[in-house]
């Protein structure tokens, strides 16, 4: 092998692993034996386990990123734009359902950015911006669409953490439903909401 294709491999090899037990139950020692390579080979190319998953999740957050960005960025109205945002990460759920594993799960102690928490907050801003457009065309308190953006985003989020383990139904079925509540919640918002209870 070449050492671009011994990389490529290693890569392969270390994302399988580190979806299936995790970044702490994953050893040097098993990526290398899976890879038919010897330790110091990993070593080599990445530095450690840590440079390997740093380089497994940069690829996965690209992937994810490019996906809800793309969906975010095309034209229709906020109802289409939810839509395409859930199916979006759905279609990743279904076709990249390792590397959601590796994002939805704990990064390495230390790591601050280039994890699945980081990618969520990064679309909410995103969102934030469509959102408190169409609060402003609604004479609703735009200054409350950070909050907003952050629930719908984490809604989508934990829905798709859910259906990676849960398919029972289709991918089309959960959008569906995730924008039912998403849009019909959003287009009955009243302005000044109140909790029928106080605490």
């Amino acid at each position: 092998m070449t050492g671009t294709e011994r990389r490529a491999q290693l890569i392969e090899v270390g994302r399988a692993l580190f979806a299936e037990r995790g970044f702490e139950g994953t050893s040097v020692e098993e990526i290398a034996m899976r890879a038919e390579v010897s330790k110091p080979v990993v070593y080599e190319h990445f530095g450690g386990k840590e440079g390997l998953y740093a380089v497994v999740v940069d690829r996965e957050i690209a992937d994810l990123t490019s996906r809800i960005t793309t969906a975010l960025a095309s034209t229709g109205g906020a109802r289409d734009l939810i839509e395409r945002a859930a199916l979006a990460l759905l279609d990743y759920v279904e076709g990249s359902t390792d590397g959601f594993r590796i994002l939805v799960r704990d990064s390495p102690p230390g790591q601050q950015t280039g994890n699945f928490a980081s990618l969520m907050s990064d679309v909410a801003s995103q969102v934030e911006h469509l959102l408190a457009q169409q609060f402003t065309a609604r004479n609703l308190d735009a200054r409350a669409a950070p909050m907003y953006a952050q629930m719908l985003v984490g809604m989508v989020a934990l829905t798709g953490q859910w259906w990676m383990d849960q398919r029972t139904f289709k991918k089309t079925e959960v959008a569906a439903h995730l924008v039912n509540l998403a849009w019909n919640g959003l287009t009955g918002m009243e302005a000044s909401p109140t909790l029928t209870r106080t605490p």
